[in-house]
């Protein structure tokens, strides 16, 4: 019976004082998950603060290596949504069983992946949902939370997306799901990208399951969340919208 494997996706820019605790973090639960192996995908936009260079030191690790802690490096900062794609592509190419989504400022909890292994053996694609019973969030300002609330009922309401969370940034998609995606086509980025795969996902019938977890605002470093993602996201509904109408999703 062959392996199974797990690669979680990270996508960094400036992340130096988060990057080694979140994939040393990432890698240990491979002990609370002895069925799945897992790796870690680092894409660095050109991150001037030497990002690279610490993975590029974990890579000689003795005891994962580059066989375990990947690293792709891009020429700049061409944002969320193409790091995102390009490691899809990373993780298709290297046959890896599950692919993750995940941030490096350990808003996402490392605990939560086995969680999520558990409920990928029985669908298709696993959210980290902030919205649904038992989740939670910390540390964010009242403002901030409310607008990702409505956010992500604007986005349900118009587009009909069957997801509470439609723009969370942790989730697991079998292999089969990103290999029926048409990667080429999606260029959104940011919170519009979150809501894009969910949608092309659901749209292709495949089984979407939501689990609760707790949101921590990042521990270190600076938000990437500006005006323009926002709006990207408030235009995006509509583009799906009627792509339905027209029969192009």
């Amino acid at each position: 019976m062959s392996l199974t494997r797990a690669l979680i996706i990270i996508p960094t820019y400036n992340e130096i004082d988060n990057v080694e605790n979140i994939v040393r973090a990432v890698l240990e639960q491979e002990k609370n998950t002895p069925e799945v192996q897992l790796s870690v995908l680092i894409v660095d936009d050109n991150s001037p603060d030497g990002t690279a260079s610490v993975v590029k030191r974990l890579q000689e690790d003795p005891i994962f290596g580059p066989e375990r802690i990947h690293l792709l490096s891009r020429p700049g900062k061409l944002g969320l949504g193409t790091a995102y794609v390009e490691g899809f592509r990373y993780g298709l190419s290297h046959t890896f069983d599950y692919i993750f989504e995940m941030d490096a400022d350990f808003s996402h909890d490392p605990e939560e992946i086995p969680n999520f292994l558990r409920e990928i053996k029985l669908y298709d694609v696993v959210l980290g949902s902030r919205y649904i019973t038992g989740a939670n969030v910390a540390n964010w300002p009242l403002r901030r939370l409310l607008l990702s609330y409505y956010a992500n009922k604007y986005a349900r309401i118009v587009t009909g997306l069957k997801v509470y969370d439609t723009t969370g940034g942790f989730k697991c998609f079998r292999r089969e799901v990103l290999a029926a995606i048409d990667l080429n086509s999606i260029h959104s980025n940011g919170y519009a990208f979150q809501i894009e795969m969910n949608f092309r996902a659901w749209r292709k019938k495949f089984r979407i399951k939501e689990i609760p977890i707790v949101f921590v605002d990042r521990r270190a470093g600076t938000s990437k969340m500006n005006k323009s993602i926002v709006r990207e996201a408030v235009l995006l509904v509509w583009k799906l919208k009627l792509k339905t109408i027209s029969g192009e999703l």
